[in-house]
């Protein structure tokens, strides 16, 4: 039931650009979140990265790649050494040649990036009635505003749509879609994946945590980049107090 609900997901960025039309001249509002990253200061909760990786691995994997992520990353995220070669170890490599000339399949290795869930393009698109399941790992950048429109996605589901809206077969309604028809299923319920650190599950909860997560894959050097900042803020601040206290004293001389 998890896998067929994540395989689905792909259908939602191809039909993007159909349900668009249909929405054309409207604007959507979507939820307004303070994410902890978010301002000058922001930084990521590792806490919420980790669920978040959790949810992506149970829930989204099984069609969604992660390319520009390599498993040594999850460092960043507060795993250790051993817990990023045991992750990797679930997932193998196909590589070669050998020495014979012969392709082979090996475990993974922290320096390998993510291995995506299928073996090429073709393979992902017949598993998915033609439709490519998009990368993930810049996903809350495709978009403006792309962490509440990724949490606004998830969350936007409703059982039946409004009365009087004509949804199209195999459709599902979410009110922060364009054209509020998506192809994609409910990726998320209650109880999607048991914690490891005991928190509840409910939906809110892993869509916070999966777009948290998928925040980090897209700008994993956001908190350094930051940091770097107030660092050079602080030494033009430093700067600017020495360059003033020079001229006071050089003038001072002169007026003397």
């Amino acid at each position: 039931m998890r896998t067929m609900r994540s395989l689905v997901i792909a259908a939602a960025a191809v039909l993007a650009g159909v349900t668009g039309v249909q929405a054309a001249g409207e604007k959507i509002e979507l939820p307004d979140r303070n994410w902890s990253w978010q301002g000058p200061i922001g930084s990521f909760d590792r806490a919420e990265l980790q669920r978040g990786l959790q949810v992506y691995t149970e829930i989204c994997a099984s069609c969604h790649s992660l390319r520009l992520v390599a498993y040594r990353n999850l460092e960043a995220l507060g795993y250790g050494e051993e817990e990023i070669k045991a992750y990797a170890l679930n997932y193998e490599i196909h590589d070669g040649p050998n020495d014979q000339g012969e392709m082979f399949t090996r475990p993974a290795i922290p320096s390998d990036r993510f291995v995506p869930p299928f073996p090429n393009e073709q393979a992902a698109r017949a598993s998915n009635n033609g439709a490519y399941p998009p990368d993930l790992s810049l996903m809350t950048k495709a978009r403006k505003n792309g962490a509440n429109h990724l949490f606004g996605l998830l969350m936007g589901y409703a059982d039946e749509p409004p009365e009087g809206f004509e949804l199209m077969d195999g459709m599902s309604y979410n009110r922060y879609f364009p054209g509020h028809q998506i192809a994609m299923p409910p990726p998320l319920y209650e109880g999607g994946v048991e914690y490891a650190d005991g928190t509840e599950a409910t939906v809110e909860q892993m869509a916070v945590d999966v777009t948290a997560f998928l925040a980090w894959t897209a700008e994993p050097e956001l908190e350094e980049r930051k940091s770097l900042g107030i660092w050079v803020l602080a030494y033009l601040a430093g700067l600017f107090v020495i360059m003033v206290a020079v001229k006071r004293r050089v003038w001072s001389d002169v007026k003397k």
